[in-house]
């Protein structure tokens, strides 16, 4: 484990928004999972605490902000007056970034610890966007499940992003720089990642995912039932709307994705999880 923050050759922020639905021990983990127990250390963590949260999560974002469960790397906290939702506090944190080379972290998963040492490396040395393949788990996280792998190669993960989200969000590494070339994060409940991926990736972004599970995926009760439902139905037809006319997309495209992502919205949670499995949203 590397004695202090990351290597001044490739300086990196750590980006993790929290709001109030979170659970205070998940957040403490994925903090310290992201700082103290990684190879190669962020030279900050950026915590945007989206809007109020319950006093028990408070203790917790007052204690990460001293820096003590961190091993010592810096912390910023972001405080924002009231809940702005996942796109405009990404965007906030953003903002607060120190460098150029940024990695996301959600406030219930784990990151493994070679992680960064993996990630951060290729994005300093030219890639916009990188991602890996995930694990997930439920309540033990020595004993991962299912591993959500994406394709690696470009023009692959071009092809993919026509019809699906070809990184998995909680375990990107990307230029700042990059994303505001592509306007940044748009509120789109669920779908702002994959909206700012396909632009990324329309722009000429340089992206690639290694196929090896570093962030292990927490996977609560209602991880199926929040996929679905009219509020997400919007979300897709606004995303495909948005992938269409931006010319991402052809017709033929479009009209399957409505057909296939937007049916997978509004099938029983019991289907969903079937067909979860075959279509990764």
């Amino acid at each position: 484990m590397a004695d202090g923050p990351g290597s001044p050759d490739a300086p990196f922020s750590v980006l993790l928004p929290v709001y109030a639905g979170d659970d205070p021990r998940f957040f403490r983990r994925a903090v310290v999972s992201a700082t103290a127990e990684q190879d190669l250390r962020p030279d900050e963590l950026v915590v945007v605490q989206d809007g109020p949260v319950p006093q028990a999560l408070a203790a917790v974002v007052a204690e990460i902000e001293t820096g003590e469960p961190t091993g010592g790397v810096p912390v910023r906290l972001v405080r924002l007056p009231r809940n702005v939702g996942l796109a405009r506090a990404l965007e906030a944190g953003l903002a607060a970034c120190r460098y150029e080379v940024v990695a996301r972290v959600d406030a219930d998963d784990v990151s493994l610890p070679a992680r960064f040492a993996r990630q951060v490396p290729l994005v300093a040395a030219g890639l916009d966007l990188l991602g890996s393949a995930i694990a997930e788990f439920a309540d033990d996280e020595s004993r991962p499940g299912v591993v959500r792998a994406l394709p690696t190669d470009p023009d692959e993960i071009a092809r993919t992003a026509r019809f699906r989200d070809p990184f998995n969000h909680p375990s990107v590494v990307y230029r700042r720089s990059a994303v505001a070339a592509a306007g940044g994060y748009q509120h789109l409940p669920l779908m702002e990642d994959y909206l700012l991926f396909a632009r990324m990736i329309a722009g000429g972004a340089r992206v690639a995912n290694l196929p090896d599970a570093l962030v292990l995926y927490r996977v609560g009760a209602g991880a199926y039932a929040r996929r679905g439902g009219l509020r997400l139905l919007r979300s897709e037809l606004a995303l495909q709307r948005e992938l269409r006319r931006s010319g991402f997309t052809t017709p033929a495209q479009a009209a399957r994705n409505v057909v296939v992502r937007g049916g997978y919205r509004l099938v029983p949670e019991r289907l969903r999880r079937l067909a979860y499995r075959r279509m990764v949203a």
